[in-house]
C-alpha cells in the first residue's frame, strides 16, 4: 500500500511509486520497507548485456542498447547498496573493464559505440577517447571498499593515483570521482594526504557553497546549467567520507537543511543538471529522491 503520510519518507515513497523505473521503485522497496535484494538484483538484470557491460539507458543521459562504462559503474552502486558486489557478475563486470579500458589501463567516459544512439549534448563522443578519472575513481575505490580482487585493478588505481595527484584546477565532479576512489582504496595515509591537499582546492576554487543563502556568490562550473552547484553532501556523502574532514559541523548542517528543504511539493527531488529530453529528467528524478533520501539518512537526519 502506497503512503499516504506527509513525512519526507512517506512523500518520497509516494513519488517512486508514481514516477520511477521498476529498478528504482525494487531499490527503495529493499532500503526503506524491508524488500529482498533478490528483487534489486532481477530489475538489474534487465540492464545487462552479453559483453559483461550494462546499457540500455541504466545511466538515463545515455540513450540505447550499447554497454557503456558509466552505465557499468552505475550497476556496480546498485550491487554495491544490496550488498552484493562480488562473485561471478562482478567478475563478469571486471573482464569487460578490461576490454574497453585505454592504453593507461582505465576508463573512458564515453565509448564511441554511442554514436548511434541518442545521447546527452554535453558528454562528448570522440573516436579515441581518453581515460579520465570521473570515469576510473568511482568504479576502482567501490571495487577495493568491496575487497574485490581483479587484474584491472593494478593499472587502473595507478591511473587513479596521477590523475588525483595532478589535479591542479578542477570541477565538482571530478572532485566527486576523486573522493570516491580516496574513500575505498587501500593506502590510507596516502589517501588521507590527498584529501586533505583536495579539499583546500575544493576551498580555494569556491567548488562547494558553503553557505545556501548565499549561494549566488558562489560560482558555477564552466559548461555546467545555471544553478548546478554543489554542496558539502555532494562531496561527503556520510560521515566516514574524508571530505566530510572539508568541512565545519556549521557548514555541513547547514548544506543538510538545504538538501532538505530542496525536497518538492510532489516528494522527489529535482535534476539539477543541464536537462534535454523529458524522459530522461523523468527518470533522472527517482535517482537523484533516492540519493538525497541516502545521503540525509547517513548523516542521521530523521526521514519519518
Amino acid at each position: 500500500m502506497a503512503a499516504t503520510g506527509t513525512n519526507p519518507l512517506d512523500r518520497a515513497e509516494r513519488f517512486i511509486w508514481l514516477t520511477a523505473r521498476v529498478l528504482e521503485q525494487r531499490r527503495f522497496a529493499h532500503q526503506y520497507l524491508e524488500g529482498g535484494a533478490d528483487a534489486v538484483e532481477t530489475a538489474l538484470t534487465a540492464y545487462a548485456n552479453e559483453d559483461g557491460g550494462y546499457g540500455h539507458a541504466l545511466e538515463p543521459d545515455l540513450r540505447g542498447p550499447v554497454s557503456q562504462p558509466l552505465h557499468t559503474a552505475h550497476a556496480l552502486s546498485v550491487l554495491d547498496s544490496i550488498g552484493r558486489c562480488g562473485g561471478l557478475r562482478v567478475e563478469r563486470i571486471c573482464r569487460y573493464l578490461t576490454e574497453v579500458s585505454t592504453k593507461e589501463g582505465a576508463l573512458p567516459a564515453l565509448l564511441p559505440s554511442q554514436r548511434d544512439y541518442p545521447a546527452a549534448p554535453f558528454i562528448p563522443i570522440v573516436d579515441d577517447p581518453p581515460a579520465e578519472l570521473l570515469a576510473t575513481g568511482p568504479v576502482v575505490g567501490l571495487l577495493h571498499r568491496n575487497e574485490v580482487w581483479h587484474a584491472w585493478l593494478f593499472r587502473a588505481t595507478d591511473f587513479c593515483w596521477s590523475a588525483v595527484d595532478a589535479l591542479e584546477v578542477s570541477h565538482p565532479y571530478e572532485i566527486e570521482a576523486a573522493v570516491a576512489f580516496l574513500d575505498g582504496v587501500p593506502d590510507r595515509r596516502r589517501a588521507e594526504e590527498a584529501a586533505e591537499r583536495l579539499g583546500r582546492l575544493v576551498r580555494d576554487q569556491r567548488l562547494a557553497v558553503l553557505d545556501p543563502d548565499r549561494r549566488a556568490e558562489y560560482p558555477v562550473a564552466p559548461g555546467y546549467a545555471p544553478g548546478e552547484q554543489h554542496f558539502p553532501y555532494d562531496y561527503a556523502r556520510t560521515p566516514a567520507s574524508l571530505a566530510r574532514r572539508w568541512f565545519s559541523d556549521t557548514e555541513m548542517e547547514r548544506s543538510l537543511d538545504h538538501l532538505a528543504a530542496a525536497q518538492e511539493e510532489d516528494g522527489g527531488w529535482p535534476v539539477t543538471w543541464r536537462q534535454w529530453a523529458p524522459g530522461t529528467a523523468l527518470e533522472g528524478r527517482p535517482l537523484v529522491t533516492l540519493r538525497a533520501l541516502e545521503t540525509l539518512r547517513a548523516h542521521g537526519r530523521v526521514l519519518f
